[in-house]
């Protein structure tokens, strides 16, 4: 692939991990789902590494049969927010629901998370289960309903964050002009579900607008992906399967006259890494010695770290990945990952060194884009 970005990587912090049974080990912390010192410490550990950006998945309608870290965890921009305060570089994203949430509150929750953390701040905008919303009032929904939905959100937040021009505010003690009101704008929306005036009293971003990614793998998804975000996160069984979706997403941006190179596809994988295959192997044992037993399955990326970096590597090379997001099954993934294969990607030239830039948008590559047109 031409114009090839470096690979990005990211952090879910998961609290207690995505399985039924990684609670248990015993450098887990019982509470680590609700516990800021955890996650200070794995946004820590991720920003010295250089990773491009923590990530924060989101439920809102939970079970007795959910996986542990769904049954008691942080709100996401709440904790994001906090993290904002402890890193200077990482970026911060956040997952909401455009099936229930509200599109002029999550427009200004995550323009002023991009502001507290000056510019670093990304929206997940996903569709929903039944379930979360019925919670938010409106199992008057269908699933017929959610994709409709989440586009009029979309065009939204991209109207609200761009209320004001980049030199809107004046701000001069002297002459006692605080603002330009000729670059100051409503969206003035009025959708199926959705009706918005605005503006939105916060000033545009530092880098532009935040980072805006959809997830999901279905046609529509890759439509409103492909017309109204800044990325992906997809998911294939194979990696043959994942790179035939990223090609159907870079052939659909220039369909739309966009450049693929400005466009990040996400993929998630929960590596289990040792020095050697026997290591990783006893990883994954201690795993499975805690109850219930037998409920975890073997990772697609396994084994040494050699192994597990020339993995990541063909996944890359083969564009099925412009970002790998790390999520943690063993209590040290993520660690284990940063101290044995992203030394091996650093050496290969395929990762950064050092961050590029101070916000989001330049450490991913990705253009500060124009204001809307009026």
């Amino acid at each position: 692939m031409e114009n090839r970005k470096k690979l990005k990587l990211a952090a879910i912090i998961d609290g207690l991990g995505w399985n039924y049974v990684g609670w248990q080990h015993p450098d887990m912390p019982v509470d680590a789902s609700e516990n800021i010192d955890f996650y200070i410490q794995q946004a820590k550990l991720a920003e010295a590494a250089k990773f491009d950006t923590l990530f924060l998945v989101d439920v809102s309608h939970v079970g007795p049969g959910n996986i542990p870290h769904y049954l008691s965890m942080f709100e996401g921009v709440s904790v994001m927010s906090a993290l904002s305060t402890h890193t200077k570089k990482i970026g911060l994203s956040v997952t909401a629901s455009t099936s229930y949430a509200d599109p002029y509150s999550v427009a200004r929750q995550i323009l002023s998370l991009d502001k507290i953390s000056r510019g670093r701040a990304s929206l997940n905008a996903i569709t929903s289960n039944p379930g979360g919303m019925v919670n938010f009032s409106r199992g008057h929904l269908g699933k017929s309903d959610q994709y409709p939905m989440n586009k009029e959100f979309m065009e939204i937040l991209l109207g609200l964050w761009d209320t004001y021009e980049d030199d809107a505010f004046i701000r001069d003690k002297e002459s006692g002009v605080f603002l330009d009101p000729r670059k100051m704008h409503t969206v003035n929306y009025r959708g199926k579900y959705f009706q918005v005036e605005g503006p939105l009293n916060i000033s545009r971003s530092a880098q532009g607008r935040p980072v805006l990614y959809t997830a999901g793998t279905s046609q529509t998804f890759m439509d409103h992906a492909t017309s109204y975000t800044d990325g992906v996160f997809t998911h294939g069984n194979t990696q043959e399967e994942t790179v035939a979706i990223a090609d159907e997403l870079r052939r659909r941006l220039v369909e739309k006259g966009r450049r693929p190179e400005d466009f990040i596809v996400s993929v998630s994988q929960n590596p289990i890494v040792g020095r050697t295959d026997q290591e990783a192997l006893e990883k994954y044992l201690e795993l499975l010695r805690l109850i219930p037993k037998n409920s975890l399955s073997r990772p697609l990326f396994f084994g040494s770290a050699e192994r597990v970096a020339d993995q990541v590597q063909q996944w890359y090379d083969q564009g099925a990945i412009d970002m790998l997001i790390l999520r943690q099954d063993h209590p040290h993934g993520l660690r284990d990952f940063i101290e044995l294969v992203v030394p091996i990607l650093k050496d290969r030239g395929i990762f950064r060194t050092e961050y590029e830039a101070d916000t989001l948008r330049g450490n991913l590559e990705l253009p500060k884009p124009a204001f809307r047109e009026i």
